[in-house]
């Protein structure tokens, strides 16, 4: 990658600080810890019914079986038997009574070994009063719609009215569906119980703080007795936000119960089939507009699968109506969300939080105007790009809105035009031909709000020390996932005190260094910890900087920290030096960094604010080849123009753009979840779910960041948040797909695909499109 900026090109050769450690295995997952002497395995024994009561619980096999120590059930849970992230007391650690999805936790084995665990967890015989089931959202929306927490409303000017005046207007329903995370690591916990009440875990979670209170509450004591420890994730896309706790809790109880270290690891099909997904969708949508696409009003209606209970559910279906317009302005909006309550595991965060939800809609309703109309979807698109100083159906102003430059940039890079008019001359021969093959093309656009809906969240800590010999030591609230979180922090730090990067060691997240942290979520891991350390060194640079000016008589513009160096006046002292002279000189060489986002506030009934500090923006253009004998299709080229500010690290954030997009084109192609009748979940393993392979790349795949691009809000370095924003751009995948369908009845008809874009929905679309154009 050509770099303009020296700085970028410096911070581009930053290499992850796991890098070496991932490929050569050395990197120390949770189960690669050496366990205690004496530790004990657990596994869960599942519901095999989607909703009723249990009226017989026999666990005497169980208990008699080799190497089993013992068994859990609800009343051996000291404390409270909940592990809701909003305190709803809906959604038990092990079931108490009722079921209410299948393959909800009723009891947990404790043996010797986890072979011997699981093996005596098959053998517990458990009879059940069956109950009627609601399985989907139509289901759900047939059933009465019964939510499982209150839905929003989203409202600007008077839609009616605008829609009833508006020269045409059209309606719709869309199917969106789920998706699982598919971590390469699995959920997993090792609870070692300490002296009097303590409890330590080690865990792959995304929210430390809140494994270690929802343990506190399960063992009924104070969260100062709970230290989490996560020294890195193998992936969590949003899966180990909430979905850890009852794992970690699971393994605490235990590990009180009989005084030793507990561990917990499910295999891949229980993972699956116990632990939540993105949510699916049911949209119905209304769109006024006039003869040349701009449109007038849009109506909608957001009904989501939430499952049996509340978990983050409110939250993801809020920001969903958030990204609800995506890079459109509506010049009258109503949009309304639906949380509705079903008998399946309770769905929950996954990389976008219901943004991707909300901007396939937006991307829905251009399709629409845009076959309605007779014009290339892109014209469409920019005709009702968002303008500065317009209002969000939140009514936040949006104030930077650089899309225009970026189409542009990416529209003349990609050569968009002359591309689609060879798609079009391209299946036009086809068609003349008798050949099967169609190809299409799409270049959508995104924008993303960053901050985290829920106000209080928006807050990071973290804590540097720096040693006498010049060593540095730096722990944040942030969790590494893979994504580099630990290298951004780390060259933060550096350059904030100028030393080599060699110097800092992030140590690994822990609730007893940096308390009361929010989760790794949001795309906001570097924007609050990134501040938050450099919080930290500035204050242990300003107490150097004070020593030297009295210990060298110079002032504090005569001081310089740059090249692993400090110059004072006259002297140059390697850093390592001046570490020992201000230890020697008892100076604090320790502090504590705290950030919290400015400017943002929400009035969640009134539908009012500033939710987001500031915007991410990004385009893709992808052309595919669709089979409409088959439905298979092929993307042969992806090219990608992404915001994310000033790069802290262009490799990384290059990395996180690559990444997304192929993870948000599995969700709208490949990734399907399926229950059947009795609500078995029937895609819980790699044999049933098919993500994207590497096979499954685009045949080009050109991915840029927009270099000129800076953070007019004054984040850490000006940068941008680059974990959710590009997952959307997936999305241009799925357009595409539909621009091929589309040419079997002339483009005349908008092709309406649901999602996932399966082979067989496509081959669907293509009979039901030639059946309307005959």
């Amino acid at each position: 990658m050509k770099h303009d900026h020296p700085a970028l090109a410096a911070a581009a050769e930053t290499r992850h600080e796991s890098a070496e450690l991932h490929v050569t295995g050395q990197a120390d997952y949770t189960d690669d810890l050496a366990l205690p002497e004496g530790a004990l395995h657990a596994w869960l024994g599942l519901s095999t019914v989607a909703h009723g009561t249990i009226r017989r619980l026999d666990l005497d096999a169980v208990r008699a079986a080799p190497g089993v120590v013992g068994v859990l059930t609800a009343a051996d849970i000291p404390g409270r038997n909940d592990v809701s992230p909003i305190g709803r007391n809906d959604d038990p650690i092990l079931a108490d009574g009722a079921v209410m999805f299948h393959g909800q936790p009723i009891f947990a084995v404790i043996a010797e070994t986890r072979d011997l665990a699981r093996r005596a967890a098959a053998l517990a015989r458990v009879d059940y009063n069956a109950l009627p089931l609601v399985l989907d959202a139509e289901a759900a929306i047939a059933a009465g719609g019964d939510l499982v927490v209150e839905g929003m409303t989203l409202r600007r000017g008077d839609p009616e009215a605008a829609m009833a005046a508006a020269p045409r207007q059209l309606a719709g329903r869309f199917a969106i569906g789920g998706q699982d995370h598919f971590y390469l690591e699995g959920q997993i916990a090792l609870a070692i119980p300490g002296e009097r009440d303590e409890m330590t875990i080690f865990t792959s979670t995304q929210h430390p703080t809140e494994v270690q209170h929802m343990v506190a509450h399960a063992l009924h004591v104070p969260a100062n007795a709970v230290v989490v420890n996560v020294r890195r994730m193998g992936g969590g896309f949003g899966g180990k936000e909430t979905q850890m706790n009852l794992f970690c809790c699971v393994a605490a109880i235990a590990a009180r119960k009989w005084r030793r270290a507990v561990k917990l690891r499910p295999d891949r099909d229980d993972d699956m089939i116990a632990t939540g997904k993105r949510h699916d969708f049911l949209v119905d949508y209304t769109v006024g507009f006039d003869d040349g696409g701009r449109i007038h009003a849009v109506i909608g209606d957001w009904h989501a699968r939430c499952g049996f209970s509340a978990d983050l559910s409110q939250a993801v279906t809020d920001r969903a109506l958030f990204h609800g317009d995506n890079a459109y302005y509506y010049p009258a909006v109503r949009l309304r969300s639906h949380p509705l309550r079903t008998n399946t595991v309770s769905n929950t965060a996954f990389r976008g939080f219901g943004g991707p939800q909300g901007v396939i809609v937006a991307e829905r309703i251009i399709e629409e105007i845009a076959y309605a109309t007779g014009q290339d979807t892109l014209a469409v698109r920019r005709a009702n790009l968002y303008e500065n100083g317009q209002l969000t159906p939140y009514h936040q102003t949006v104030e930077d809105m650089i899309l225009p430059r970026l189409l542009d940039e990416l529209e003349s890079s990609c050569g968009y035009g002359a591309r689609r008019q060879a798609v079009l001359d391209f299946n036009a021969r086809m068609d003349a031909a008798g050949s099967p093959i169609r190809r299409g093309i799409a270049l959508t656009p995104v924008k993303f709000g960053i901050s985290f809906t829920a106000t209080h969240f928006n807050q990071a800590g973290a804590l540097i020390h720096v040693y006498a010999d010049g060593s540095i030591q730096v722990n944040h609230g942030g969790c590494e996932m893979g994504q580099g979180l630990h290298t951004k922090i780390a060259q933060i730090v550096a350059e904030a005190l100028g030393v080599d990067i060699a110097r800092i060691r992030v140590t690994r997240t822990t609730t007893e260094k940096v308390p009361n942290t929010s989760a790794t979520a949001a795309s906001s891991g570097t924007d609050l910890n990134g501040m938050a350390a450099l919080d930290a060194a500035e204050t242990i640079k300003a107490r150097l900087t004070e020593f030297l000016c009295a210990a060298r008589k110079v002032t504090p513009d005569q001081i310089r920290f740059a090249g692993d160096r400090v110059t004072a006046g006259e002297d140059v002292i390697a850093f390592e030096d001046l570490a020992q002279l201000a230890y020697l000189a008892r100076v604090q060489l320790s502090a504590t960094g705290f950030y919290a986002t400015p400017k943002i506030h929400w009035d969640r009934k009134a539908g009012r604010g500033r939710p987001f500090f500031y915007f991410a923006y990004g385009a893709a253009c992808s052309e595919v080849s669709v089979d409409t004998l088959s439905g298979e299709y092929v993307i042969e080229r992806v090219d990608v123009l992404h915001d994310v500010g000033r790069s802290i690290n262009p490799a990384l954030d290059k990395g996180q753009v690559e990444g997304a997009f192929v993870q948000g084109t599995g969700w709208l192609t490949s990734e399907e979840l399926v229950w059947d009748d009795t609500g078995r979940l029937r895609t819980h393993a790699p044999s049933t779910y098919k993500i994207p392979l590497a096979s499954d790349r685009p045949k080009v795949f050109n991915v840029r960041l927009a270099e000129w691009s800076e953070n007019p809000e004054a984040t850490v370095k000006r940068s941008k948040a680059v974990g959710e924003p590009p997952f959307m751009l997936g999305i241009s995948v799925f357009e595409a797909i539909g621009h091929a369908v589309a040419s079997v009845a002339g483009y005349r008809i908008a092709p309406r695909l649901d999602a996932p874009a399966t082979p067989e929905r496509v081959l669907m679309a293509v009979g039901r499109l030639r059946g309307a154009a005959a």
